[in-house]
């Protein structure tokens, strides 16, 4: 059983930078396993910034520079081979993005990047992350299709899918529903909460409603700074910031 309070990222002194622009400022958190950690906050705000440290997709940008520290299991993620890193921390975007291939080919694939070919092996991957992404049902019979021919919910959870099949310790969610409708949101949101049980889970969401549905804690940012981070519970009805209330409550962002 994961001790509820074990550290599976610890953030230190985080500061990032784009140029001139300052988009994290001494940023202190830590990311407990198991949980679902929601990240609430304005435009600008930072929170998907902070997302893409987690896996190192910011180093992508060649004006990105960051002092401080990230560590995953107690590791400096700087010091991880990013393709082994990128294997452990999964992400998926805000607009799905499944490629031209089939409904199983799309969930394979990177399982076969990394080197699977048993065909019995892939097809059991395939199964138990369509599963675990809540779609299995809806697509079981129709695996050879194309995945364009799936709906835009759909093809989210396909995505989740395929993110979960190579087997990550995280999944990183960038708000994943931004453009589904309200049924397909809660598909999105139960596959989360029932995830949580095999990995941590950070979502960046500009959905309150969403981040006090599903997370364990919730974190709020503001201008690249962590305003206050506690239960979900205690941020929504009684947060110590008034700024945090101001957000929750609609009067800005």
């Amino acid at each position: 059983m994961v001790n509820p309070l074990a550290k599976k990222f610890e953030i230190r002194d985080l500061n990032i930078w784009f140029g001139q622009a300052h988009a994290i400022k001494q940023l202190n958190l830590e990311i407990r396993a198991n949980e679902i950690l929601s990240i609430i906050g304005p435009s600008n705000s930072g929170k998907t910034t902070f997302l893409r440290t987690l896996n190192r997709l910011n180093d992508l940008d060649q004006n990105f520079k960051m002092t401080g520290s990230v560590e995953l299991d107690r590791q400096d993620i700087r010091k991880v081979d990013v393709e082994l890193l990128r294997r452990k921390v999964g992400m998926v975007f805000a607009l799905p993005l499944p490629l031209p291939l089939s409904i199983s080919d799309n969930v394979a694939y990177g399982v076969k990047m990394y080197g699977e070919k048993r065909k019995k092996t892939l097809e059991e991957k395939v199964s138990a992350a369509l599963r675990q992404a809540y779609l299995w049902d809806e697509v079981k019979d129709r695996l050879g299709e194309s995945a364009f021919k799936l709906s835009g919910g759909q093809q989210q959870r396909l995505c989740i899918a395929r993110t979960l099949a190579v087997e990550p310790q995280v999944v990183l969610f960038d708000e994943p529903c931004s453009g589904l409708d309200p049924v397909s949101t809660a598909k999105v949101e139960d596959a989360m909460v029932e995830l949580k049980k095999k990995y941590t889970i950070v979502l960046v969401t500009n959905n309150v409603k969403q981040a006090a549905r599903v997370g364990d804690r919730t974190a709020f940012f503001l201008s690249g700074e962590l305003i206050e981070i506690d239960t979900t519970d205690k941020v929504f009805t009684a947060p110590r910031d008034p700024r945090t209330d101001g957000y929750i409550s609609g009067k800005f962002g």
